[in-house]
């Protein structure tokens, strides 16, 4: 069976639901030729993008991939092309028709030919491991591009991924779905922690995510990010926001600067599969492997039911028509909003399963998302703790941004904390502990508490929706933003890159190789030394973010 070209999962679209909706604020104003976009993979992602770029740029959504009909066709109505017909172009069943009917297209062109306009940039939102495969393959034309998170799901393909980019940096922006650098919350955060120094220098970071425990059975039991050899571990396919963050935090410069990054020491990890397993299943479930034939399913807190039809968590019973009831059911749509019909469609997709004479490449080749919880193939992390550890770096004395011998670099350390079993649903929070105060974050507030003056100060950021935080629009108002300023501004992208995206290629690799290293840590149990293990597992000839920074600068001067 081949898998779907889409990304079709995330809590982010729930911002969709009338009666909690936040509005963004207005668009920017339009340049006479505005970016066009190129949206790949029209799931969730995917029409989140669409609807941020019509919401909160000053793009326009010109053309859309996507192998399921209907959900192509709804996405060109809603975003494209609306009540007319669809223009040549526009639409595309497989990112290689698109490629090979662009590359037709320049070819037309060259010639003299009257064409259809081409797109500036594409966003990648197709599945985790299809990344690396679309992103080798529009290189070569020349796009700016903004990959979904995460980059890839093998630290080889990010490599590759990387190669391929970096000689475009000259003439292209890339971007990645980090959507939580983009949320006002985190902007306030790391300007009042690097920029205000509200707190001193940072010592100590815990920060958690807590998944949700419905969600996580959603997702990384019955979903697409259950098993590591299809996907990647849970701790990347989830949590490389949250390290991403981290580094951000502690690694990177605050903006504007010369520094070079603060490099980490050392990673360990420790974690498993600890509840969502079968030495886990109530004795009352007996042998069922479904949860609309099993005795056990009025008790069990992952009923399939009450996850996708209750009224307790997020179920079509709630209003709810997007995720993760349009996981289940595509096309849901297409009921028209009848909760008969659609619960009568769903519960068929529920009870489907599977006995001794299924074929086990049948069983692992789908989801079954009515399938008993303890009796799935799932073998991802449902809790894992990292600890990240950084050396003192002073940097020199003479540095304009040096307040003392340290300058904000001295020794410090992160833990994260990953956990499935929680109420609360990916609404992350943060202890920080400074030399001269301590700040609490969670997904609302961000509370100071000074001991120069004794005074707690806090702060609340302005939501702009709630896709993450505003993340989802900030993330797509900046690259689109970036895309113009080259595009119709003459901006160097390098500068684009810089000022709208505030994000480098080498972070994003760096932040992902940090994944890959507390993954062999855990498994191995063993404590992980940075740079031995950047030097080994990546490359030397790798030029770090200020090098890279000097070779563009060197070539942008002439």
């Amino acid at each position: 069976m081949a898998l779907p070209n889409t990304q079709d999962e995330g809590p982010a679209d729930l911002e969709n639901t009338a009666d909690t909706e936040v509005r963004p604020p207005a668009p920017p104003p339009f340049s006479a030729k505005p970016p066009r976009l190129l949206i790949i993979g029209a799931g969730s992602r995917g029409r989140v993008y669409g609807r941020c770029t019509i919401q909160s740029s000053n793009g326009v959504v010109a053309a859309v991939v996507e192998p399921d009909d209907y959900k192509r066709e709804e996405f060109g109505r809603n975003f494209i092309w609306g009540d007319k017909a669809a223009p040549d172009g526009s639409h595309f069943t497989d990112w290689r028709d698109f490629i090979t009917w662009e590359l037709g297209r320049r070819e037309r062109e060259k010639a003299g030919e009257v064409v259809p306009e081409g797109v500036d940039a594409a966003f990648i939102c197709v599945r985790d491991e299809m990344h690396h495969d679309v992103l080798m393959a529009l290189a070569p034309l020349d796009l700016h591009v903004m990959c979904e998170k995460p980059l890839a799901t093998t630290l080889d393909d990010c490599v590759d991924m990387y190669r391929a980019m970096a000689p475009h940096q000259m003439d292209r922006v890339f971007s990645i779905g980090h959507v939580m650098r983009y949320s006002p919350h985190n902007m306030m955060l790391r300007k009042l922690l690097l920029e205000d120094k509200a707190i001193g220098d940072i010592l100590s970071v815990m920060h958690t995510e807590p998944v949700g425990f419905w969600h996580f059975s959603h997702s990384y039991v019955r979903g697409n990010w259950r098993k590591k050899s299809t996907t990647a571990p849970s701790l990347l396919t989830k949590s490389c926001h949250d390290i991403d963050i981290i580094l951000w935090l502690l690694c990177s410069p605050p903006p504007g600067s010369d520094e070079p990054p603060h490099l980490p020491t050392s990673i360990s990890s420790a974690g498993s599969l600890q509840f969502f397993k079968k030495s886990r299943k109530p004795k009352a479930a007996g042998s069922a492997t479904n949860c609309l034939s099993c005795a056990a399913e009025k008790d069990c807190l992952y009923s399939s039911k009450k996850i996708y039809i209750s009224p307790k968590h997020q179920g079509i019973e709630t209003g709810n028509i997007r995720w993760p009831v349009s996981v289940v059911l595509p096309d849901i749509e297409s009921f028209g909003g009848d909760h008969a019909k659609v619960v009568a469609a769903l519960l068929p997709k529920l009870a489907e399963d599977y006995d001794e004479s299924t074929l086990q490449e049948v069983i692992d080749s789908r989801n079954w998302w009515g399938r008993c919880v303890f009796e799935s193939d799932n073998d991802v992390c449902d809790e894992q703790v990292v600890t990240m550890t950084w050396d003192e770096d002073p940097l020199p004395a003479s540095s304009a941004a040096s307040s003392d011998s340290v300058g904000g670099r001295g020794s410090k350390q992160a833990t994260f904390h990953m956990i499935a079993q929680t109420k609360k649903q990916c609404h992350r929070y943060s202890y920080i502990y400074g030399t001269e105060g301590e700040v609490y974050a969670d997904s609302k507030t961000i509370t100071v508490e000074d001991f120069r003056t004794g005074a707690t100060t806090a702060y609340k950021p302005k939501l702009e929706s709630l896709g993450h935080g505003g993340g989802d629009h900030g993330l797509t108002r900046q690259f689109v933003l970036a895309v113009d300023k080259v595009k119709n501004h003459s901006w160097a992208a390098a500068r684009a890159q810089r000022e709208y995206i505030g994000c480098s290629l080498e972070e994003i690799i760096r932040s992902h190789v940090m994944v890959f290293a507390a993954e062999e840590a855990r498994i191995a149990q063993r404590t992980v030394v940075w740079k031995d293990w950047w030097d080994e597992h990546v490359g030397s000839d790798m030029l770090d973010g200020q090098q890279k920074s000097d070779k563009v600068a060197q070539h942008i001067q002439g």
